[in-house]
């Protein structure tokens, strides 16, 4: 095989490979786009707005840290949706139950709930409580859906920059290929 004839063929394949990465990288942009939209469309809707600072000045230091670059605002995007979930939900079901659980806390209701002679105020108060913590942890499984739907826009708006860069390189190398071709002489050793 001919030198330029191998410069052509490998400089096309290039070429080829350049537009597909064009192709994904558009596409990519698209899926960041998409679900950035969906994201705060559905956190919007929600109308939830992130405490300020005289509300989590209770918190512990990390926590309030953690909230303040979003203090005032309202709740549209991942990066919030996480903090809200993990410094503001998750801090005050850990000061209703004293670190418990879920779990715990049900296991203990139910566990009361089988004993007759329980004082009722107290199942009352351990029933209130996991109902409580039910309802943190599911706002808290949204909402951290939310942030990992939005950690995926992120990922796939990089990847179509990195796609982006590789069809820019492709093609130059592919342009400087079929430059290089029309000068090649020889013979490709088999």
């Amino acid at each position: 095989m001919k030198r330029s004839a191998l410069d052509r063929l490998v400089s096309w394949m290039g070429l080829a490979l350049a537009v597909v990465m064009l192709l994904a990288g558009g596409l990519l942009v698209f899926a960041s786009s998409f679900i950035n939209a969906q994201v705060a469309d559905q956190l919007s809707a929600q109308k939830i707005t992130m405490p300020t600072s005289d509300s989590y000045s209770s918190l512990s230091q990390a926590d309030q840290d953690a909230l303040a670059p979003f203090a005032g605002q309202p709740l549209t995007n991942g990066a919030q949706a996480k903090a809200f979930a993990d410094h503001y939900i998750q801090a005050h079901m850990n000061a209703a139950s004293g670190g418990k659980t879920y779990e715990e806390v049900s296991g203990e209701y139910t566990q009361m709930s089988k004993d007759t002679s329980a004082d009722q105020d107290e199942l009352a108060k351990l029933g209130a409580l996991r109902q409580t913590l039910f309802m943190g942890n599911t706002l808290r499984s949204m909402l951290l859906t939310a942030y990992a739907f939005g950690t995926m826009a992120t990922v796939a708006l990089i990847a179509a920059i990195v796609a982006f860069a590789g069809a820019v390189v492709l093609g130059v190398l592919a342009f400087l290929g079929l430059r290089h071709a029309k000068t090649a002489e020889g013979e490709v050793l088999a």
